[in-house]
């Protein structure tokens, strides 16, 4: 220390710089260890080293249990608290009998003091140190063996994400991105899936073959993707089997709105955006744009002037115009040409509710690799659901179940739907007996169906009778837009420019889609006032859970209405007004109006007198209507 005070106060400064550099070649070649730094930033531009944080989540992992200093940080995209080694802690581990020492540092880069930059960030590094004689074993093994762990860790670690696509006019928009995320939170799992054990053991196998595959889709020259393609009626599970698969493969899921997605080449650049590790579905393809053309109406048979010909190309040419341009090409090249080798361990997931609508071109081996039917519940579903929803095996009643199965084609949704408690005093066998006299309902609708269907089959045949006899020049198509009956209605240009562009799939994905476990604790209610004119895969179970009928007034709400209006629960008319309900359609609303009074005078036997006079009334308009009818 006395030599190196002197070496400072007497020594040229000039020649300081020289004695140092000789000094440090001295000791390092005395010195046996090597050092390997890996800096935070990298690069000019001062990017995030991903190497950095690889190395930082294999000590995470790896070392913390040994240090004696850490430092707790929540990552972002992480799903738990972090805990890393703090600044200028060391920590030893041993790789194939060689001691490694890792430290964690930091240092502050000086600046001028006239220097106009802002003030620099702290920038913190890793250091590694090894014997010189494990050069190799270190550079070409170790490294190597920390990052790729470092990088499957982060991936374990990582929270998943359910991403869709944005719409590409807000793509150039500050710091906007092609795909916006929300945490992905379903709870779904191949245990609780209502469907057969042989054909799940199948799927999974399918799934964590595909996982473990790199190697061997590399030998076989394909690209580390796979397609499945889900079809059956709606409520038998298709949402769930994707959520299943992410959970069990720890995937991100790209929801892909094709409707919003303009033409092939923004289709390219979305796929580009994906990560690998991810699921990318479309739902209900055959609802989300005409791929094909296939079903597309033909033009009718009794068209014979060429002018509307001309004039019905020309209006579907502005409805293209206006809507996606992606074809079918554009398609076929995203899941299954060049583009789809872009990244690597990747799922296309297609889901449909009519697979005989789809291009098979589209489907076929190699694009869909594999295909799944969900189809309606079988026996060994629904003791599967038994034991989710009631903790039951076995049941007196299971039995009569499995024999109704056997006849009558419901849905897992549908079974589900019965099967759970309604309130706290519902109890198992409730919910069985509930199950039992569905399917007993179904079995009567199916008969009444035929009738229906024989019905409908005399009317067409009455209708195309009529048809023949249209003027000549006349096209079919005009006369099922006058009739409200046409399979294709003409919309003028204005109209299709303010149309909503929400599809069906759209919405079935919103409330029961992936994206309906975006959060819980939510009621979704629909009203209408024609429950027919309703889509079936809207308002089936596991949709609209709950079907309330709110109909006409009868004597117990009557009563209700009294009671609140008037304060009176009982009254000498009240026989008179329930006879008159009985045979008359009148709302809670027309009731309530009657029973109010009008003026301070009014009393009960005024307000009743007034409803019979209204239901008498409203009951001889019914008869004059059914008479005419």
């Amino acid at each position: 220390m006395f030599i190196y005070a002197m070496f400072q106060q007497y020594f040229p400064y000039e020649l300081r710089g020289h004695a140092h550099k000789y000094t440090q070649k001295l000791v390092t070649y005395f010195y046996p260890y090597i050092q390997i730094t890996f800096h935070e930033l990298t690069g000019e531009k001062l990017k995030r080293s991903d190497a950095y944080f690889a190395i930082q989540n294999y000590l995470a992992d790896h070392t913390t249990a040994t240090a004696k200093r850490l430092k707790a940080d929540v990552v972002k995209g992480s799903k738990s608290l972090v805990l890393t080694m703090d600044d200028h802690e060391q920590v030893m581990e041993e790789f194939q009998g060689i001691k490694i020492w890792w430290s964690s540092n930091k240092n502050t880069p000086k600046r001028p003091s006239f220097s106009f930059y802002p003030k620099t960030e702290e920038r913190r590094y890793y250091t590694l140190t090894f014997h010189k004689r494990y050069r190799d074993a270190i550079t070409k093994s170790y490294i190597d063996k920390v990052l790729k762990d470092g990088k499957a860790i982060a991936v374990r670690n990582r929270e998943r994400k359910l991403y869709t696509n944005n719409p590409s006019d807000s793509w150039y928009e500050y710091q906007s991105t092609k795909w916006s995320h929300v945490q992905f939170e379903h709870p779904a799992n191949f245990e609780t899936l209502a469907m057969a054990e042989n054909e799940k053991e199948a799927v999974k196998n399918d799934l964590i073959k595909f996982s473990k595959g790199k190697e061997y889709y590399t030998k076989i020259g394909k690209p580390w993707k796979r397609g499945y393609l889900l079809y059956g009626p709606p409520g038998t599970g298709k949402s769930t089997m994707i959520a299943a698969m992410a959970n069990l493969l720890d995937y991100d899921i790209y929801d892909l709105e094709l409707t919003t997605v303009k033409d092939n080449s923004e289709l390219r650049k979305l796929l580009i955006e994906t990560t690998s590790k991810s699921i990318i579905i479309i739902e209900d393809i055959d609802c989300s744009i005409d791929l094909t053309g296939q079903r597309r109406k033909e033009k009718k048979k009794y068209e014979s002037s060429s002018s509307s010909s001309e004039k019905k190309k020309e209006e579907e040419e502005k409805k293209s115009k206006k809507g996606s341009k992606v074809t079918l090409s554009g398609l076929l090249n995203f899941i299954d040409g060049i583009w789809s080798a872009c990244g690597g361990e990747r799922i296309i997931i297609f889901t449909t509710n009519f697979v005989d609508k789809l291009d098979p071109a589209l489907i076929r081996r190699g694009r869909m690799d594999r295909h799944i039917e969900m189809s309606y519940c079988c026996f060994e579903a629904f003791k599967l659901l038994a034991r989710n929803y009631l903790d039951l095996d076995d049941h007196e009643l299971f039995g009569r179940i499995e024999v109704l199965l056997g006849e009558k084609e419901i849905t897992p949704a549908d079974v589900a739907e019965c099967l759970m408690p309604k309130s706290e005093t519902e109890g198992v066998e409730s919910c069985l007996r509930e199950l039992v006299k569905v399917l007993e309902k179904l079995k009567k609708k199916k008969k009444q169906g035929k009738k229906k269907a024989e019905e409908e089959g005399q009317r067409k045949k009455k209708k195309k009778a009529k048809k023949k006899t249209t003027k000549k020049g006349e096209s079919e198509e005009e006369k099922e837009g006058e009739d409200g009956n046409g399979d294709e209605e003409v919309e003028s240009e204005d109209e299709t420019e303010s149309s909503s562009k929400v599809t069906l799939s759209g919405l079935l994905n919103i409330i029961d889609g992936i994206w309906s476990a975006s959060g819980g604790e939510r009621v979704i209610i629909f009203t209408t006032n024609h429950v027919e004119k309703l889509d079936e895969a809207l308002i089936r179970k596991g949709r609209m859970d709950k079907h309330i009928e709110l109909s006409y007034c009868d004597f117990e709400g009557f009563k209700v209405l009294a009671k609140n209006y008037l304060s009176i629960e009982t009254h000498p008319l009240f026989e008179v007004v329930r006879g008159l309900l009985e045979k008359t359609k009148v709302s809670p609303a027309d009731v309530a109006e009657s029973l109010m009074q009008k003026a301070v005078e009014e009393d009960a036997d005024i307000c009743l007198n007034r409803l019979i006079r209204d239901l008498e009334s409203k009951s001889a308009k019914e008869g004059e209507q059914s008479k005419e009818a």
